[in-house]
């Protein structure tokens, strides 16, 4: 589906999702807590291809399936108040985004099944017990690739020739977010590269990091999750002013103003994390059902962006991205 089609099933019904849900409990409709990890607006894509698939396998909202919509826009306190509501509502199914809201919802609750639509290395981070057989009331779809590390600081080299020092700001709250720094530092180091850290845990660490005297970086890599998601457009206005190459990864970064992004497609995980939600709700048990690797990875570049900066886009890697924003 089309980014113009997906913003147009979603347009109309952003503000009254948690009206209709509730508007649906008393015909005792199979309900679905949707636990968004940022905003709206962040998620809308993500959104539109969990519901048009649930459309698909006959889960229409307000007729056949009810569905509660929060919002924990990056904070983890938030979080863990969205799950402990849903256990109150005894929603048959939690969809969530995220290893950080997922794990506010596996502590909530051991019972109600949980389906996430994307998240960073599942096992490391203690969501499930092994991808094959995940145990427990938890599966969903991993953004994990093993080479995903090294195939965004390759692409960063080739924008940023003879590149030598790279910032990575990670939100270290969150255990993805250290999993994955760790993973680009171990990278970086293989590569040649120095990598400098830029640990924030709440929005207003942001700023600072990218004032620090030890930043002297020559591009950035930016650690996805919910709080960077959520303050994403904070980001790349601060890189843009320090005149660093950034390298993301989800596309919604670069439609903000992010030079690139390369990962796996969110949207298509939330499309498949719908067949989960389906065969929960037809009795299928969570911890029986595998999780899933991605299967398509997105790169994308932002020519204004690369303008802006005075960067060249080498026409060999122009050639190999999926969506070029111009």
């Amino acid at each position: 589906m089309r980014r113009r089609d997906f913003i147009t099933v979603i347009g109309g019904a952003l503000a009254a999702w948690p009206l209709a849900a509730r508007g649906q409990q008393g015909a005792k409709l199979p309900t679905i807590g949707f636990m968004g990890p940022t905003t709206p607006a962040v998620a809308s894509l993500w959104v539109a291809a969990f519901v048009q698939r649930l459309r698909e396998l006959g889960w229409i909202e307000g007729r056949t399936v009810a569905v509660e919509y929060r919002w924990a826009e990056g904070r983890s306190e938030r979080a863990a108040e969205i799950a402990a509501e849903f256990v109150r509502l005894k929603v048959d199914v939690i969809a969530t985004a995220g290893s950080a809201v997922t794990m506010a919802a596996k502590q909530a609750t051991s019972v109600i099944p949980i389906v996430f639509g994307t998240a960073s290395d599942p096992v490391g981070t203690g969501l499930v017990a092994s991808l094959a057989r995940p145990g427990g009331n938890i599966t969903g779809l991993s953004n994990q690739s093993a080479d995903l590390p090294g195939k965004r600081l390759e692409f960063l080299r080739e924008v940023v020739p003879g590149l030598r020092r790279v910032a990575i700001l990670a939100d270290v709250g969150n255990p993805a977010g250290v999993l994955e720094l760790r993973e680009l530092q171990a990278t970086a180091r293989r590569l040649g590269l120095e990598a400098i850290a830029l640990e924030i845990r709440r929005a207003e660490d942001i700023a600072p990091a990218f004032a620090a005297p030890e930043h002297r970086a020559e591009a950035l890599c930016v650690v996805i999750g919910a709080l960077v998601n959520t303050n994403r457009m904070q980001i790349n206005a601060l890189a843009l002013a320090a005149r660093l190459p950034t390298m993301h990864g989800s596309r919604e970064y670069v439609d903000v103003g992010g030079l690139m992004s390369y990962g796996a497609s969110i949207p298509d995980g939330f499309r498949r994390a719908a067949d989960f939600v389906d065969r929960i709700l037809r009795g299928a048990k969570p911890g029986d059902i595998p999780v899933e690797q991605p299967t398509r990875f997105d790169l994308v570049v932002n020519l204004t962006t690369a303008r802006t900066l005075g960067v060249t886009i080498p026409p060999s890697l122009l050639a190999r991205a999926d969506e070029v924003i111009e």
